[in-house]
């Protein structure tokens, strides 16, 4: 199983970065996959989630109208749009494939790609 994370560099406030994760090794669509980020000292957050099909998608409340999230089952790929960026969107961010079945989850991650916001 890999996932892969890319995107990721550093920005000035108000601008714009689209992450990408390309991942393999288990069925894509047949998993939610999200986004979270961790700064630096703090916990890892969850930031959006998107559905296996892409029926449904959240997000954290500090990212709403920021952010998007999207997939490509046919890439086997998930990305994070992301607008409007504020220095405290600063983080590795970090994308995350789950199910759940059979009373059995399966939680596979990537290794991060790092967003930093700053003039």
């Amino acid at each position: 199983v890999q996932l892969v994370e890319s995107g990721g560099g550093v920005v000035q406030p108000g601008g714009s970065l689209r992450l990408s994760c390309t991942t393999s090794g288990f069925t894509f669509n047949r998993y939610a996959m999200s986004w979270y980020r961790q700064a630096a000292g703090k916990e890892r957050e969850w930031v959006a989630v998107i559905t296996s099909g892409g029926e449904a998608i959240n997000y954290v409340d500090s990212v709403k109208g920021r952010f998007t999230i999207s997939r490509d089952n046919a890439k086997n790929t998930v990305f994070l749009q992301m607008s409007s960026l504020k220095p405290e969107d600063t983080a590795v961010y970090y994308c995350n494939a789950r199910r759940s079945t059979y009373g059995r989850r399966y939680d596979y991650w990537g290794q991060g790609t790092q967003v930093t916001v700053s003039s």
